[in-house]
C-alpha cells in the first residue's frame, strides 16, 4: 500500500506513536514561526525553561499585528521581540516586512518539513507541501526547546479537484464551497490533502489561498503536493535549491475522498457571522457596501493585488465606498510599486493600507456603525471588525474590486469586462534586509514595564469545588473568549489581559471567577458545540486559567484550543447527555470528587450541587495530558525535562 502526502511526512519526522487514526503521535518540527501579539508570551516561556539556543533548524519571530505605536506596550513588545530573537537563534523579521503566513511562504516554506506557528493560519505552508500547523505559543516555546510535538494521528481526506475554473471564479471561491459543503464544525482531527489535474491549473499563491482557510473548517492542516508548479514558484523566489517534489503514492490510500468539478463553482460570499454562511454572490441581491477592504494572509498576494490593479486601473470607486488596499509582503508592494499597479490603485481612489495583518485581525480600518463591509480575509466573526454591528461579508479580490465600482455587493461577470490574466512571474523582487540574523555575541534582552513573567499554575486539587462562571451557546471562537484587536497590546501582561476575557459576551465574567476563587472555589465554563473556533491564541486558555478556570464543559471543543486548555491544566470534558447540557445553568455548584483518579476513566461523573443531581461527562485525553492536567499543565510536566 502507497503513502499519502501526511504519512510520508510524519514517517520521516515521526519521535513517537502509532499511524493509527485517533491515536498519539509525536513528531520532530523542522521550523517555528510566531507573530507578536502571541509571540511575546511563547518567547516568556521559551526563556522560562532555560534552554540557551534554539534547537530547531529555522525558527523566525514576525511583527505583523499589532503596528499601530499609540502608546508604549506595543513599541515595548517588538523591541523585546528583536533582542530575545538576536539572543536565542531565531530570525526577526522587521514591522513593515509582510505578514508571517505569506513572508513565509515566499522566503522560508520547504516541501517536506515540520512547520508548527503560534498562529491559526499556519497551514498556508501547506500549499507548497510542507506540514505546517496551527498551535499554542506553549508548544512552539517547547519545539524550540528541543521538544516534539504531540498530536492526535488525523483521518486523512482526499479532496480532488476536477477541471478548470470559470472566468471570474477563484481559489478563494474553491475554499468558501469546501466550507458551504464540510461547515466550520465536526472537522476535527482531519487532514485536506488535495490532489486531482484540477490542482495544476492553481499556482501557489492560489493554492495558499486554499490551505489558508483551511484552518476555518477546523481541520488539523491542509496540504498541496510539491510539483512542477511549486518547482516554478521556487525558482521564481531564487530557492530551487530548496525545492524537491512530494507526491502522493499513485496506491495512497484515504480515508475519505470528495471530487470536486471546479467548472461548477460560482463567484462565492461567506455572510456574516461564519465563514461557512456561504452562498453564491449572486444570490444575495442588492446589498449597499459602505466598506471594501482587499487584503489578509488570505489574499494579498503579487496575483491578487495584480488583479485588483488590472481591474481597477482607469476606473473609480463608487463615491458612497471607503475602499483599502495591503500588500501582503515588502516583496509584493515593491513588486507592484515598479510595475506601475499601485499607481493603478491609487489613482482608483484607493487608500493604500500597512502590509500587516490590519483590518483582518481588527487592527483598525473599523466600519461605520451598522456598516456593510466586504473583505478578503478570513473571518467575519460577530464584533471582530472592531464594530460591533457591522455585517461582514468574505469574497475574492476580484469580488472585492466589483463590488468597490458599483457600490453593491456584484458578482464580477455583471460587469461586462474580460478577466485580467497574471502569468507568474519569473522572477520574485528579494531583499530580505528587514529579516535580522540572530547575534553572536551577548545580548540583553530588553523588557518593558508592560512585559509579566508567565503565570504558574497549581496542581490539580484531589476534589474539585467549582462554580460554573459562564454558560455559553455553540461556535464561541476565541475572539469572543478575548478579543482580537486594540486589547492585545497586553498579550505579554497576563493580569491585564484576564480582565477583557468575555469582555463583550459577558463583562462581568472576571469578576466571577474571582468571587469564586474568594470562596475556595475553582470556576468552570459551559459551552455548546464547536467551543473555541478561530485563532489559536492561547490567552483563550492561558488567562481563564489565572482567573481559576479548571475546566471547560461543552458539547465538543476544537484542536488547537483543545490542545491550549491542558497546556495550561485546563480539564477539557464533554457531555455525554445533551440535556445536561440544557439543564446547567450560571451560578451552578459542581463537583468532581477524587478527580485524580477518576480522570484514569474515560467517563467521569459530576454533581450538580445546586439541583442534586448527578451526571457524565467524558474526556478523549491521553496518559500524557491526564499527566499534564493532573500537574498543571505543559511547564510543570516537561519545563525540567527538556534537553538543554
Amino acid at each position: 500500500m502507497g503513502l499519502n502526502l501526511f504519512e510520508k511526512i510524519v514517517k520521516r519526522h515521526l519521535v513517537s506513536g502509532e499511524l493509527n487514526p485517533g491515536s498519539e503521535i509525536s513528531i520532530a518540527i523542522d521550523q517555528t514561526l510566531t507573530e507578536d501579539p502571541l509571540g511575546t508570551m511563547a518567547y516568556l516561556q521559551f526563556e522560562a525553561m532555560g534552554v540557551p539556543r534554539v534547537k530547531t533548524r529555522l525558527s523566525v519571530s514576525y511583527v505583523d499585528h499589532c503596528l499601530l505605536q499609540e502608546g508604549f506596550e506595543n513599541p515595548d513588545d517588538h523591541r523585546y521581540l528583536q533582542t530575545v530573537a538576536a539572543k536565542y537563534g531565531i530570525l526577526f523579521s522587521k514591522p513593515g516586512n509582510g505578514i508571517c503566513h505569506q513572508v513565509h511562504l515566499e522566503r522560508f516554506s520547504c516541501p517536506g518539513e515540520t512547520l508548527i506557528g503560534a498562529d491559526s493560519h499556519t497551514p498556508t505552508c501547506g500549499a507548497v507541501g510542507m506540514l505546517a500547523m496551527g498551535v499554542g505559543g506553549l508548544d512552539v516555546a517547547v519545539a524550540m526547546a528541543g521538544g516534539p510535538f504531540f498530536l492526535s494521528y488525523p483521518q486523512v481526506v482526499r479532496i480532488n479537484l476536477h477541471g478548470r475554473l470559470k472566468p471570474w471564479s477563484t481559489a478563494k471561491d474553491i475554499i468558501l464551497e469546501i466550507l458551504r459543503t464540510l461547515t466550520t464544525k465536526g472537522n476535527v482531527g482531519k487532514v485536506l490533502e488535495f490532489g486531482g489535474e484540477g490542482i495544476t491549473t492553481l499556482s501557489v499563491p492560489e493554492r495558499a489561498t486554499i490551505a489558508n482557510m483551511g484552518a476555518e473548517l477546523g481541520v488539523t492542516t491542509s496540504l498541496f503536493p510539491s510539483d512542477a508548479v511549486t518547482r516554478r514558484f521556487f525558482a521564481a523566489q531564487g530557492r530551487l535549491v530548496q525545492w524537491r517534489e512530494l507526491l502522493p503514492d499513485a496506491d495512497a490510500e484515504y480515508d475519505e475522498t470528495i471530487d470536486i468539478a471546479l467548472a461548477t463553482i460560482d463567484p462565492n460570499v461567506a455572510r456574516p457571522h461564519s465563514p461557512d454562511n456561504v452562498c453564491k454572490v449572486r444570490d444575495v441581491g442588492r446589498l449597499k457596501v459602505d466598506q471594501v477592504l482587499i487584503g489578509s494572509c488570505t489574499n494579498s498576494s503579487f496575483r491578487d493585488l495584480m488583479i485588483a490593479a488590472s481591474m481597477l486601473k482607469g476606473r473609480q470607486v463608487h463615491p458612497d465606498v471607503s475602499f483599502g488596499v495591503a500588500a501582503g509582503s515588502r516583496q509584493v508592494l515593491r513588486m507592484i510599486a515598479e510595475n506601475g499597479a499601485l499607481s493603478d490603485i491609487i489613482d482608483s481612489g484607493a487608500r493604500i493600507l500597512e502590509t500587516a495583518c490590519g483590518f483582518c485581525a481588527g487592527y483598525g480600518q473599523a466600519p461605520q456603525s451598522g456598516g456593510v463591509s466586504v473583505r478578503t480575509s478570513n473571518r467575519n466573526f460577530e464584533g471582530r471588525s472592531g464594530t460591533k454591528d457591522a455585517q461582514v461579508y468574505l469574497v475574492s479580490p476580484e469580488v472585492a474590486v466589483a463590488t468597490a465600482l458599483t457600490g453593491e455587493l456584484t458578482d464580477p461577470n455583471e460587469l461586462g469586462m474580460e478577466p485580467p490574466v497574471v502569468p507568474v512571474p519569473e522572477k520574485f523582487f528579494i531583499d530580505d534586509r528587514l529579516v535580522l540574523p540572530p547575534s553572536a555575541g551577548d545580548i540583553k534582552v530588553y523588557r518593558g514595564p508592560n512585559i509579566s513573567d508567565p503565570p504558574h499554575q497549581t496542581p490539580l486539587p484531589d476534589h474539585l469545588r467549582a462554580g460554573v462562571a459562564i454558560k455559553l451557546g455553540d461556535k464561541i471562537t476565541t475572539d469572543h473568549i478575548i478579543p482580537a484587536g486594540p486589547v492585545s497590546r497586553y498579550r505579554s501582561n497576563i493580569p491585564k489581559s484576564s480582565d477583557f476575557i468575555f469582555h463583550r459576551v459577558d463583562p462581568l465574567f472576571a469578576e466571577r471567577c474571582k468571587d469564586f476563587g474568594k470562596k475556595g472555589l475553582a470556576s468552570v465554563i459551559v459551552a455548546g458545540w464547536s467551543y473555541g473556533q478561530g485563532s489559536s491564541r492561547e490567552h483563550a486558555a492561558l488567562c481563564p486559567a489565572y482567573l481559576g478556570v479548571r475546566a471547560v464543559i461543552a458539547r465538543s471543543i476544537e484542536r488547537i484550543h483543545m490542545a491550549n486548555l491542558v497546556n495550561f491544566g485546563i480539564l477539557p470534558l464533554i457531555f455525554t447527555d445533551s440535556q445536561d447540557y440544557e439543564k446547567m445553568q450560571l451560578g451552578d455548584g459542581l463537583e468532581i470528587q477524587n478527580i485524580n483518579q477518576a480522570l484514569n476513566r474515560t467517563v467521569i461523573q459530576v454533581k450538580n450541587l445546586s439541583r442534586d443531581y448527578l451526571f457524565e461527562v467524558s474526556h478523549c485525553l491521553t496518559p500524557r495530558q491526564v499527566e499534564m492536567i493532573r500537574r498543571g499543565g505543559l511547564l510543570n510536566l516537561y519545563g525540567a525535562h527538556l534537553p538543554r
